[in-house]
């Protein structure tokens, strides 16, 4: 029987954005007809992971190999990103929870499922989330002219002398502002739900099976060398690094926000609830929105429930 722990934590979010796609990511919600905004899962498993490094001290992500080729004639070279590799070595922490795959070019493909499952963060139920019209905004030197440097270019790439500039101005009575508008897009406001499943059987587990390999030989060796225990077809984290990755996992799970840099201006996230359970419709029970009673005005309003 699958040994799994099932957390959903409820968080409130105020005028923010998180998750750029073309401004705030949304989908549509056929129960009121509105845009919902939303964070991926792989956004919010990218924030837990990235406060589970921070709880550790000394600890740091695992170094990723970045990929690039030159190809075409010389002298025309172009340069083409390639598929970054990750070292797939639980011994980084990250890569212990978060998992990882590589597919080299003359190699076999080594991959390990995350012992996380993790939902997107979404509104509780569309009326207690909202995803707030475009915003326009400026940025603004116009209160210290003094001090700032206009450039003027022609329609050849020339400066445009300082003189002729202003004899420009003068004839055709303009202005230059010291000043851009700016298009800031929707933010997000209101109740959201994340979900995560953690597979307790597999999270200090390694599969040592050779015909559909997590690890390469050299790692399992480095693992052998660092006091991992085998067991069967498994190799298993010593017990220090397991318990201090359970209280350091323990407090990200709770206490992560966006941070990337997809997400922009400041908001707490704070947590309102949280709810734990080894059935998962516990959990979903536990934290939900039921309709009001009084629909008179047609608009599907719920209250939020624990």
């Amino acid at each position: 029987m699958a040994n799994y722990l099932y957390l959903r934590g409820l968080k409130q979010v105020d005028h923010t954005v998180f998750g750029v796609a073309d401004g705030q990511k949304n989908y549509f919600s056929p129960l009121n007809g509105r845009r919902q905004p939303y964070s991926s899962g792989q956004q919010v498993k990218r924030s837990v992971l990235d406060t589970l490094i921070e709880s550790i001290d000394g600890e740091k992500r695992a170094p990723i190999t970045f990929n690039y080729k030159l190809s075409g004639a010389k002298g025309k070279e172009k340069l083409e990103q390639k598929e970054p590799w990750n070292p797939c070595d639980p011994k980084y922490i990250d890569q212990l929870i978060g998992g990882w795959m590589r597919a080299q070019s003359g190699e076999g493909t080594i991959k390990r499922r995350s012992p996380l499952s993790i939902s997107a963060m979404r509104p509780l139920h569309p009326s207690l989330a909202n995803l707030e019209d475009d915003e326009s905004g400026t940025f603004d030197r116009s209160d210290d002219p003094t001090n700032q440097i206009v450039n003027v270019w022609d329609a050849k790439g020339d400066e445009v002398s300082t003189q002729d500039v202003a004899d420009f101005l003068r004839e055709n009575k303009r202005n230059l502002p010291l000043r851009n508008w700016l298009k800031l897009g929707p933010r997000a406001n209101g109740l959201f739900v994340f979900d995560i499943a953690i597979d307790l059987d597999r999270l200090f587990k390694v599969s040592t099976n050779t015909f559909d390999p997590e690890i390469t030989a050299d790692t399992l060796e480095s693992l052998r060398s660092a006091r991992w225990k085998e067991e069967g077809e498994f190799i298993i984290a010593p017990l220090d690094q397991q318990q201090k990755t359970i209280k350091a996992l323990a407090h990200a799970l709770i206490n992560w926000r966006i941070t990337s840099n997809q997400s922009r201006t400041f908001s707490p996230q704070g947590v309102l609830a949280i709810a734990l359970s080894k059935n998962a419709n516990s959990i979903v029970n536990a934290l939900r929105a039921d309709l009001k009673d009084d629909q008179s005005n047609g608009r599907m309003d719920a209250d939020p429930r624990n």
